[in-house]
């Protein structure tokens, strides 16, 4: 793509039939694909739409224009260009391969008319992406011609130091370099033809980029590279005599020249995957010069000088099986008679099983076919995944179990209160995501359980019941669990009632007799202040009053442990079946149910006269894990004389930290104090009754 440079209508025009020109003589494409690259720039222009051009030139044509605009859409995310993802991308969203025939001529065609712009920083972005994607790409398809010049205007553009030193040092070695082919091909020539077969040699000298990187890999200057050129005997006969000519012209050139057996390339009795075919051999040469020399029939030359049977994996270039396959059906089709014309037909599926897709900063991610939302989440971290509550794809807010689409960028939205579900299991695809999903599920069980088993064991406390194993197996088992941990969960959730397992329990334990004394459920209005039960209770009573029901005072109650209230909350009686009353807050966790399953057990309740009972409240923080945090919260409730501190439990992860901070309080105006002064720490995102 060209959207570095800025280019008049005239220019774009010109452009495309230098394009055309390179498609057409280098490549042999012809047809729609030069239809397609002439139209580009009225397309670029608005002159004409995709539409309209389907309904004149046909639905080929209108194909790989539409192809190109989605690798224009593509190049406006300016992702890295160096990541294979990226090239990969590439080909998935060309669905006609002459899409990236196209691609490679145009940049070639574009490095060839830059040479004298001035935008020093366009034409560095252009030459990097012709040395990372559009010269690999070229590889991969055979084309060699396009793929060495490619690399060589690149490093002229990147590194014009070391494009003109090789080049002069090219050019000052030529006269003594040709001298010395002509001396080393002649003997072979007359021999070779003497034997009866028919052939032509030539000098090949290496690329600009290729002694380049001969240079720095072996760490040496131009004249450490022995190898500048190789010596090609091309053999003209039939098919049926091919290898028999090949291995008697290179039984004649060992014969005259000592060979290096480490060096022998054999891929004429075992042609290279992709269909290559020649025979690869180092000898030494006159004045002990190793020469590196190519047999091969014309048929074979002619392949791989027009990049179909390309070798594409050679020298370092690793290959998949996917694209494997793809290159022979190009190389079958294009070897064939009406093989050109046979394109029109033949789309691209080399990606179909996988997506590429891109974070908010541009990075790019590969996942297989069908994944969602929730498996790019995570990818990411196991943390965004558990929290993730959806997603938002190109600007649109999607649910978790939307599938991923190659090119989407996407961005993941998290909430605290988010925790893994079962059913996450049946919609994501990779098998990251859903080790890390069962791992969070076993942890949130094992960990709620342990809470529902204390919590139980606290209520069994309070009643001054002693809980057995026995016998809660048995309950367990009444109550129709056969998991224990099934039995854990549902109380932690909140499903089932800490009452009914205990009003079971005793039920179980006096063997079905009727309950008696503690065990009788009986008005509010009958209760008085026992003071030998005030010691039991955990919330000392002290002079703050709770007026129960209608005026009640010095009622026997308890502050619930799921919501902890103090003075100043809105808060109601909870009469338990041990005769108790429990005060919860208004807008406790478990009022709902409590009012839904127990309403003929609700009591009114309010606050009335202050004295000095403290109470214990649960505070939890959120914030960025900077140096000192710690030590200016905890130096806030120091300050204050009225606060204690009675425990703090901090846990830090990737730069955050999150804890819970245990006080003893007055009552509401100053727990709201309190929290106000804590939200002004620096670093502090949130802070939070629970």
């Amino acid at each position: 793509m060209a959207k570095e440079f800025a280019f008049t209508y005239e220019e774009k025009k010109k452009l495309a039939a230098q394009t055309a020109d390179i498609l057409t003589s280098e490549i042999g494409l012809k047809g729609d694909a030069i239809q397609a690259v002439m139209l580009a720039p009225e397309i670029d222009e608005g002159r004409i739409s995709i539409e309209e051009v389907e309904q004149q030139y046909g639905e080929s044509v209108a194909r790989i224009l539409h192809g190109l605009d989605r690798i224009r859409q593509l190049y406006e995310k300016a992702p890295s260009v160096a990541s294979e993802n990226f090239r990969n991308l590439l080909l998935s969203l060309a669905e006609d391969m002459r899409v990236i025939l196209i691609m490679i001529a145009n940049r070639l065609n574009l490095m060839r008319q830059i040479r004298d712009s001035d935008d020093l920083e366009a034409k560095t972005e252009v030459s990097q992406e012709a040395a990372y994607l559009y010269a690999p790409l070229a590889h991969k398809l055979g084309l060699y011609k396009l793929k060495s010049e490619l690399e060589d205007l690149s490093l002229k553009y990147l590194e014009h130091d070391a494009y003109y030193h090789i080049r002069e040092k090219l050019n000052e070695t030529k006269a003594s370099r040709d001298a010395y082919i002509q001396r080393f091909i002649g003997p072979i020539e007359e021999k070779v033809k003497a034997a009866g077969i028919h052939c032509h040699i030539k000098g090949r000298t290496k690329s600009i980029h290729s002694i380049w990187q001969k240079m720095k890999k072996q760490k040496c200057p131009f004249e450490g590279v022995y190898d500048l050129f190789a010596i090609r005997i091309i053999i003209d006969c039939p098919e049926n005599q091919e290898k028999m000519q090949c291995w008697q012209a290179y039984s004649i050139v060992t014969d005259m020249y000592q060979p290096n057996p480490k060096r022998l390339r054999d891929w004429l009795s075992v042609p290279k995957s992709n269909g290559y075919e020649s025979l690869h051999i180092t000898v030494l040469g006159p004045e002990q010069k190793w020469v590196e020399v190519q047999i091969r029939t014309e048929r074979m030359d002619e392949i791989a000088e027009r990049g179909v049977a390309a070798h594409w994996r050679y020298k370092g270039v690793k290959g998949e099986t996917g694209l494997d396959e793809w290159l022979a059906n190009i190389r079958s089709m294009l070897e064939s008679a009406d093989g050109i014309e046979a394109m029109d037909q033949f789309k691209m599926d080399l990606y179909e099983d996988e997506v590429f897709v891109f974070t908010p900063r541009g990075d790019l991610l590969k996942f297989p076919a069908g994944a969602t939302v929730l498996d790019f989440a995570y990818h990411i971290h196991s943390k965004v995944g558990n929290q993730c509550t959806g997603g938002r794809i190109n600007g649109r807010v999607v649910p978790i179990r939307h599938e991923l689409k190659s090119g989407d960028q996407v961005e993941i939205l998290t909430s605290a209160s988010q925790k893994p579900r079962q059913e996450w299991l049946t919609f994501v695809k990779t098998s990251r995501a859903k080790a890390k999903i069962r791992l969070a599920l076993k942890e949130t069980q094992v960990k709620e359980g342990l809470f529902a088993k204390e919590m139980l064991e606290r209520k069994f406390k309070n009643r001054k019941l002693e809980m057995e194993e026995g016998t809660m197996f048995h309950v367990i088992k009444k109550m129709g669990f056969k998991e224990v941990s099934d039995f854990y969960k549902q109380i932690a959730d909140g499903t089932l009632d800490t009452n009914d397992v205990i009003e079971k329990y005793l039920e179980l334990k006096d063997d079905g007799k009727a309950p008696t004394g503690d065990n009788v459920a009986r008005s509010a209005s009958e209760f008085e202040l026992d003071e030998s039960k005030v010691a039991g209770l955990n919330v000392p009573m002290n002079d703050d009053v709770l007026i129960i029901d209608r005026n009640l005072k010095g009622i026997d109650y308890q502050l619930a442990r799921c919501c902890s209230p103090i003075y100043g909350d809105k808060v109601f009686g909870f009469v338990t079946i041990s005769g108790g009353i429990k005060i919860h807050r208004e807008d406790c966790p478990n009022a709902p149910e409590l009012r839904r399953r127990y309403g003929y057990r609700i009591v009114k309740a309010k606050w009335s006269g202050k004295g000095a009972s403290q109470y214990s409240i649960t505070l939890r923080v959120i914030g960025n894990d900077d140096i000192g945090i710690v030590n200016n919260l905890t130096s806030i409730i120091s300050k204050d004389e009225k606060l204690i501190l009675r425990s703090i439990n901090i846990d830090s992860h990737d730069g955050l930290f999150s804890g819970n901070l245990e006080v003893m309080i007055d009552d509401t105006s100053r727990m709201e104090t309190l929290m106000k002064k804590l939200r002004t720490v620096k670093g502090v995102k949130q802070v939070e009754r629970i």
